[in-house]
């Protein structure tokens, strides 16, 4: 199998040159193509990294009980290059978070939860509210980024199955864990309370040396931006009552 034409991936501050073995995942990342750069990561695409992301999505299929979706090596590829990227992250001190990014007045608001919850019907709400005010980061898997100023959420490619999202940072104001609740209701959380959804949703890399940089990050980041708890229904005032709560 003769690998594509190679190119560069601009992501977090850091240029990825991407050697893919088929062509589709350069599309799927259009708008986050850059020029070449000397000091590029490398990432380059086997037969064995599409046969892992194979059996990682056959294996979850069949732990949740649901049907397999069968997908293409080519958007399985789209997988495998953002686990690599993924694997190197913490050593730009970023890692990737699993939750639907939204940005308003020019700040970033995480919100994030268990599969099914509704965060992306919550963010949704958001837009509906602010309109204009508002606009998509990354409704799925964003790029969290420490640093001594404080944390930026970052876009990618990687944006959930509508594609919202955008290229960029904003300042991170507040991360929030999303429930189902009959009336709408936010309370600020401390670290050890919302630490085992931190973990839950990071991406935990499989190098040893990487997994203790991505936990010292967990750390870093729960340290630096403020935490809550969200109780709230499909009802557009969630998004008045979620905002204002993670208002100083």
């Amino acid at each position: 199998m003769a690998n594509q034409e190679m190119f560069y991936l601009a992501l977090a501050g850091v240029t990825y040159r991407i050697v893919p073995l088929y062509g589709f995942v350069r599309e799927y990342c259009r708008g986050y193509l850059t020029e070449p750069a000397k000091d590029a990561v490398s990432i380059e695409i086997v037969p064995e990294d599409i046969k892992y992301e194979r059996e990682r999505s056959e294996s979850s299929a069949a732990y949740e009980g649901r049907p397999d979706h069968s997908y293409s090596d080519a958007y399985l590829e789209t997988l495998a290059v953002y686990r690599q990227i993924s694997e190197t992250a913490p050593v730009h001190d970023t890692i990737l978070f699993h939750g639907s990014a939204i940005e308003v007045d020019g700040r970033g608001y995480l919100f994030t939860a268990k599969s099914g919850t509704g965060k992306s019907t919550h963010t949704a709400l958001w837009r509906q509210f602010f309109g204009e005010r508002a606009a998509m980061i990354n409704d799925d898997k964003p790029l969290l980024q420490w640093t001594p100023e404080g944390v930026l959420v970052w876009g990618t490619p990687w944006n959930g199955k509508h594609r919202l999202g955008r290229p960029g940072s904003a300042p991170l104001k507040g991360i929030c864990v999303l429930e189902r609740d009959t009336y709408n209701h936010i309370e600020r959380s401390d670290y050890a309370e919302v630490l085992p959804m931190l973990t839950q949703q990071s991406y935990r890399p499989r190098q040893p040396e990487m997994l203790l940089r991505s936990m010292q990050l967990i750390d870093q980041i729960g340290h630096s931006v403020n935490l809550y708890k969200l109780g709230c229904n499909m009802d557009i005032e969630a998004a008045r009552v979620s905002f204002e709560g993670m208002q100083p």
